[in-house]
């Protein structure tokens, strides 16, 4: 326990450092594998705090790693700084104002989960120093979470293979224990070539893209009635074709976002879409051909780790919020419907209160939640597969408040956020303090990892030769 005090001491001299990086950020909303200043900010802090910093980890330009330590265990905190487009919103407003019209936001509150890592990943390098233990502590700054699956193409470079550990949070209105429960996703182009013509004097000549695009779409939402409950299937039009209705269109593109609760049943799930491709191709005697962009691996969960997670949770209590975060809260709520407040408890542990603005308890082990899964995709989805890997959830927010809205982005930077950004990074802290500390422990994590992999080891879901997509756009 002294231990776990010590390192909570450390988090709490360093922590306004740490709130004015994430500010710093939040005022530089940059999309997935732009995030230069944001990665240059996170650098320049592990530079002043004295970890060796290794840049473009895996090649990406705005991934880095810092270090410190030379020998036994090694404990990564994963970070991100990748924001939202369309999120652009004034902080302390509890009402839509852009702060630019149709700029860019922290929808998702990276800025604080970069900020929160790497504060937990610098107290526990002061930690170990101060006392002589043992240990290496790495950052890892990650870049374009938001579709860009930056973390599966570092696991593909090798990037966690001597990683014991990781620790990771998000965002949310709830503190405690992340579960470990999302969708495996792929997003891949379809490319249609057809020939073009005359709509009117020459249509026999034609083979229209565009109609096999509506029937490669037509075949998919058959699809849907034969596909697991839980799995996921979305699409955009990137190339209709063109504006003019009198030229059969030669050239179409759509692209997919695939989902399945695990990562083989999303690879089964793709070759039945791309099966449904062939055959648009065929009844249109056009040529289709597809590109993966990105793909996530669901996430796997870690009994060992969660529980030491949840101690540590337990020990530390709640946020320690104030009347004036309760009374923008509330502000925040009234922009909201009964249903999304009522959503934000759903597997949260608690029944729905209607006079919580926000979360002033600790959540519940996992195993004690219940509700509907309803569930995303991410990135930590791979690194959790071959590490094993343990996620917060950070209370920042208003109950009930959207994930990728203006509501979210409003609340990026409050002093309700500061104060549960500190909260989770002592948590993060503490929970690597008894990973050292106790050997068995790590053994343990590892124990279970295998377990969960023996059957169905990990196969990453890029391909070898897809780089990652610098250009892409972006989503969530």
């Amino acid at each position: 326990m002294r231990n776990t005090e010590e390192i909570w001491h450390l988090v709490d001299t360093k922590k306004d450092a740490f709130t004015d990086l994430s500010d710093r950020v939040w005022g530089m909303p940059e999309l997935l594998y732009n995030e230069h200043r944001s990665c240059a900010e996170h650098v320049a802090m592990l530079e002043e705090q004295g970890f060796r910093v290794t840049r473009e980890v895996a090649g990406i330009p705005t991934a880095v790693m810092g270090e410190a330590g030379e020998e036994g265990p090694v404990i990564a905190f994963l970070g991100e700084y990748d924001a939202l487009p369309g999120l652009s919103q004034e902080s302390g407003v509890a009402e839509p104002r852009p702060v630019e019209a149709g700029g860019h936001g922290h929808g998702c509150g990276h800025n604080l989960l970069g900020a929160a890592a790497l504060l937990a990943a610098t107290a526990l390098k002061d930690h170990l120093e101060q006392n002589g233990i043992k240990a290496r502590v790495r950052y890892y700054g990650c870049p374009a979470e938001e579709g860009g699956a930056a973390k599966t193409f570092m696991v593909r470079a090798g990037a966690f293979k001597d990683v014991d550990a990781a620790i990771t949070w998000h965002p949310f209105a709830w503190a405690g224990v992340q579960e470990a429960d999302s969708l495996a996703m792929t997003r891949i182009d379809f490319s249609f070539t057809g020939r073009s013509s005359h709509a009117a004097a020459a249509p026999h000549l034609g083979r229209s893209a565009l109609d096999a695009v509506e029937l490669m779409n037509v075949g998919v939402n058959y699809m849907r009635e034969h596909m697991p409950s839980d799995a996921r299937i979305h699409y955009a039009y990137l190339n209709a074709g063109g504006i003019a209705p009198n030229v059969v269109q030669g050239q179409a593109k759509v692209r997919y976002a695939v989902r399945a609760h695990t990562l083989h049943e999303m690879f089964a799930l793709i070759e039945r879409v791309k099966k449904i491709a062939d055959g648009a191709a065929l009844m249109t005697e056009t040529t289709v051909e597809s590109q993966i962009l990105s793909a996530t691996a669901n996430l796997l969960g870690n009994a060992p780790l969660e529980e030491v997670m949840q101690r540590n949770f337990e020990r530390l209590g709640p946020v320690p919020f104030d009347e004036a975060d309760r009374e923008f809260a509330r502000q925040i709520q009234a922009t909201l419907s009964p249903a999304d407040i009522a959503s934000n408890y759903n597997r949260s542990g608690f029944k729905p209160r209607s006079d919580e603005p926000l979360a002033e308890k600790i959540q519940p082990p996992i195993a004690e939640r219940s509700g509907a899964s309803l569930l995303g995709s991410t990135d930590v989805g791979d690194v959790s597969w071959v590490v094993p890997t343990v996620q917060a959830s950070g209370a920042t927010l208003a109950i009930g408040t959207p994930a990728h809205s203006w509501q979210w982005t409003a609340q990026g930077k409050m002093p309700a956020a500061h104060k549960g950004m500190t909260h989770v990074a002592k948590v993060m802290a503490g929970t690597a303090v008894d990973l050292i500390e106790n050997p068995e422990l790590l053994a343990a994590a590892k124990a279970d990892l295998a377990a969960r992999t023996e059957a169905t080891p990990y196969v990453c879901p890029i391909p070898e030769g897809v780089q990652p997509p610098l250009k892409m756009a972006t989503g969530g």
